[in-house]
């Protein structure tokens, strides 16, 4: 469906994280689509770094409701036109993570050390030194924030969808630390050294669905107890199907982000996207507009809710925020 769909890995040899643990080797596994084009130096213009969200991979990118809206021809991220690189986070997909093998004894990996990693296999992996743009969801949004921190001048453009920058806190952080409570409580996770997977804490891993989705939708698809237990029953299989130790990480990652102190060192343009009825990054907070306020030209874009609308998984549908990426691309 698109041209030079290809997937690789690269590895990066004795990888140290921000706490000091290391690994030998951390793979990095990516998905690239495009085709990459030249300067006359020979440098790639017109790469742009897909960050994909907390229950994703690369190939969430692939999905309908954000290729099908995105890399089509004439659309704001044209594949014929742009070079997407859409990596798999540490502790995702296919790049290095708990289950692999060392289960509780994998590195305590942060989102800086996602941020990093991204950073090498971009230009040491790919080769590109400068990306034409950073895109990030939920999660992806977050490191979207501390790309433009960390790296000012790797790229021309950042757009954070479905984020905040501010520190991880209020109901954001406790959701999740109910989370990591239950598995870390769990008698069958056994320290992280079980043979099969604990299934205990799964028994609150609704919890986080019902913050992501819209409550009008949730209403619709539950308008009754009985369909509402049903409801809560293939969330509960949905969270089985994973791996504990995973999901466990995944979550602690995020316990120490807070963009704020970077802030000041952003210089590409900005356009950050949020939604009205999103649970997770709740606008009355009023976290967003006083950091947009410090950097030159940025705007901040929150999308009203509407008949459709759904909470923090418009994220993962295009379709409502894909008109101001293509004029924030175009301008």
């Amino acid at each position: 469906m698109f041209p030079n769909l290809l997937e690789s890995d690269f590895v990066l040899k004795d990888f140290r994280f921000a706490s000091g643990q290391a690994l030998p080797e951390l793979r990095q596994h990516y998905v690239t689509l495009g085709t990459p084009r030249r300067n006359a130096a020979g440098e790639i213009e017109n790469a742009v770094l897909l960050i994909h969200n907390t229950t994703g991979t690369a190939r969430t990118w692939l999905e309908p409701g954000l290729a099908g809206e995105l890399f089509g021809a004439g659309q704001p991220l044209d594949a014929g036109k742009y070079f997407l690189i859409a990596p798999d986070c540490i502790g995702f997909g296919r790049s290095s993570k708990p289950s692999d093998g060392l289960r509780a004894r994998f590195p305590n990996y942060r989102l800086h050390d996602i941020v990093a990693a991204q950073h090498r296999l971009v230009t040491e992996g790919v080769g590109v030194r400068r990306l034409e743009l950073v895109l990030g969801l939920s999660l992806g949004g977050m490191m979207t924030w501390l790309f433009g921190g960390l790296y000012p001048g790797f790229m021309r453009r950042l757009v954070p969808v479905a984020s905040q920058p501010g520190p991880m806190s209020g109901r954001n952080w406790i959701q999740r630390r109910i989370n990591v409570e239950a598995i870390r409580n769990d008698p069958e996770w056994k320290g992280g050294d079980y043979e099969t997977q604990p299934t205990g804490w799964t028994r609150v891993a609704p919890l986080s669905a019902l913050f992501i989705q819209s409550v009008a939708r949730i209403q619709e698809m539950a308008p009754t107890r009985e369909q509402g237990d049903a409801l809560y029953r293939q969330w509960v299989e949905r969270a089985k199907a994973g791996d504990a130790n995973d999901r466990l990480f995944q979550i602690e990652a995020t316990m120490d982000y807070d963009p704020a102190p970077l802030i000041g060192n952003i210089r590409a343009r900005l356009l950050a996207i949020n939604f009205a009825d999103d649970a997770i990054n709740p606008p009355e907070l009023g976290v967003v507009e006083p950091v947009i306020a410090r950097i030159p030209g940025a705007r901040h874009v929150l999308v009203p809710a509407g008949p459709q609308s759904q909470g923090h998984i418009n994220s993962m549908r295009a379709a409502p925020w894909k008109e101001q990426l293509a004029e924030f691309l175009r301008a």
